[in-house]
């Protein structure tokens, strides 16, 4: 019988989860729809009962609604991002290969582009950690919820980004110029589960089965993600 299965998911994961959906049609015959917006939006709209079937979220924040009863089962991991550094195209790459050279980076930027989701939380850490968050706080630049690092420093809004390589990899007018340095990485996992409001939650589950498994490794790899504690560069 053909399903037709809603869920919902952080933008961070939009394109891995449109390609995930495609396969699952051609695998099954039935349709799998995700929606894809900021993630602290999508968490509120689970948190507010909207019907859904699956729900794809940075670890964290599934955590947490799993924590409150909105979503059911055993969640899985559909995806491992590593955050990345991107500059404008075109300009001079500065190095960001090691963590000294990501810091003398950091002190030269005029703006610094962050992401409000799992990413921007960790380099504000990083930077209170580097004895920096003082110093760089009046040159930081938060990008709105949904709204890409990259597009920030292809409008000139700033000379250095910080999201997941997922997200920057393919924006037109920027360059990733490769993951955070050894000492200095953030790693973020995506892990769907089934959403409590579902009426289909054994169909549900096997959709999130088969993209969480290896039918869907090559468009993880494609994307520069995976599904394991770490993520290929770029």
């Amino acid at each position: 019988m053909t399903l037709q299965l809603h869920g919902i998911s952080s933008m961070a994961t939009r394109a891995l989860l449109a390609e995930m959906a495609a396969a699952y049609a051609r695998e099954t015959g039935s349709t799998l729809r995700f929606e894809s917006v900021g993630g602290v939006d999508a968490a509120e709209r689970v948190r507010q009962g909207e019907a859904f079937d699956l729900v794809v979220l940075a670890e964290s924040a599934l955590e947490q609604l799993q924590a409150d009863g909105h979503v059911n089962g055993e969640p899985k991991v559909v995806g491992t991002s590593a955050m990345g550094v991107a500059v404008a195209k075109g300009v001079a790459k500065p190095r960001v290969d090691a963590a000294e050279a990501l810091r003398e980076t950091l002190l030269a930027a005029p703006r610094i582009a962050y992401s409000t989701g799992p990413s921007g939380t960790a380099l504000l850490k990083l930077l209170e950690r580097w004895q920096l968050g003082g110093l760089l706080k009046p040159r930081l630049v938060q990008a709105r919820p949904g709204v890409p690092v990259a597009a920030l420093l292809a409008a000139g809004e700033a000379s250095l980004g910080f999201q997941q390589i997922s997200e920057l990899q393919g924006q037109p007018g920027i360059e990733v110029l490769g993951p955070m340095p050894p000492g200095a990485e953030v790693i973020t996992r995506f892990v769907g589960a089934v959403a409590a409001s579902s009426r289909r939650g054994p169909a549900a589950f096997a959709a999130l089965s088969f993209i969480a498994g290896p039918d869907c490794d090559a468009i993880r790899r494609a994307l520069g993600m995976s599904n394991t504690t770490t993520s290929p560069s770029p």
